[in-house]
Parts: C-alpha cells; structure tokens; sequence
C-alpha cells in the first residue's frame, strides 16, 4: 500500500558491516521499524562503480571540504589544503573502503523512508551517534581516529541524504527490473485508514 509520501533510499552495508557479521542484525532494525526492503543483492564495487557511487558536484566537493576545515579548526589543527582538495582526498578514503570487500545493497521504500533510514543509522561519526542507533551500538570508530590514521571511518553503513541523491545512487547499484513490487502484511497498519474500526 503506498502513499503519496513514499519514497525510496539507498543503504550499503558497508564491507565493515559484512565482514563483522553484522548483516541480519542491521537488517531486523529496518525490518522492525517497518521500512520494506524492495531490492537486495551482495556486490563487490570495483574502483568504477566506488567512483560512480561517491561522485559529487562541485557543490558537494566545496560542502564536504569546508566541513572538514571547520573540524581542523575546532581540533587547533593546520589547514594544509584548500576545501576541494580536502573534498577529494575524503572522496579517495572513501572509494577505497567501498572497495575493500563485498557490499550488500538496498533499496527501502516507506513514507518518509530518508529520514527514517537516517535516524535508525545515526549520525556519520559513530562517537556523535545516538545511542541506540546502528552505528552508536555496533562500532567504536570515530572521525578523529580516521583521520590520524589516514582512512574512511568504518561507519558501518551508507544512507542516501535526499531524494536527488537516492535516485542517482539507486541507478548506480540496481536497474528498475530488480525492485520487487508487494505488500507487507504491516502497511495495512500503518498507513490505511480501511484498518481503523467504523465509529456511527
């Protein structure tokens, strides 16, 4: 059953998450929240697919540099780097860890589905994640211990943040062919108002 508010979103579970074993754990907090997984499949990203997968505007290069000068700047650290450079060497970290091992991806679509998927992954550095979120609950890395050793955090798993970005990313790991079209025995519950009883 759907809505005019349903979208879809994209979600890696990183190599990290696959190495670990921690597939089915991450999985059944989707499940349990109630967003439906409509496509899967396991994947080894060769550097093409990484690049295509993390390829960002000029827009986003500017965004992700200045928010890794302002980090430097808090932590009294020099600015070495212009932003877009900064941009690029997190989009090379990035690419490689993407790389590292095989990915299992998904596309989850419900009402609202990007910010519910944001909000049961947490926050990007697992140190600022709240509790109770996957990456609160399952790793103890941090942007800090990243940078002084010259990688990607090991965050567990990727969210699209928009629709603009969901839509490109879903294109790079799926064809349309591959969703899967069906009804959760729940959506009834949640979204029809046919469930609620008739009051006279």
């Amino acid at each position: 059953m759907r809505t005019g508010l349903h979208e879809r979103t994209l979600v890696l579970l990183k190599p990290d998450a696959v190495q670990r074993g921690l597939v089915g754990e991450i999985l059944t907090r989707f499940e349990r929240k109630g967003l439906k997984v409509i496509a899967m499949k396991m994947k080894q990203a060769d550097k093409t697919m990484a690049m295509e997968h993390y390829k960002w505007s000029e827009e986003e290069k500017i965004a992700s540099g200045d928010r890794t000068i302002a980090v430097r700047q808090e932590k009294g650290l020099p600015i070495e780097k212009t932003n877009i450079e900064y941009a690029e060497s997190t989009q090379r970290k990035l690419v490689g860890m993407l790389m590292a091992g095989p990915t299992i991806a998904l596309v989850i679509e419900a009402a609202h589905a990007i910010e519910h998927v944001r909000k049961v992954v947490g926050h990007g550095s697992p140190l600022k994640a709240d509790v109770g979120t996957i990456r609160a609950d399952f790793t103890i890395d941090s942007y800090i211990v990243a940078d002084e050793t010259d990688r990607a955090a090991r965050n567990l798993v990727h969210a699209s943040s928009s629709v603009s970005e969901a839509e490109r990313e879903i294109k790079v790991w799926f064809d349309e062919s591959e969703f899967c079209n069906y009804d959760l025995a729940i959506e009834k519950i949640l979204y029809s108002k046919d469930w609620d009883a008739i009051v006279d």
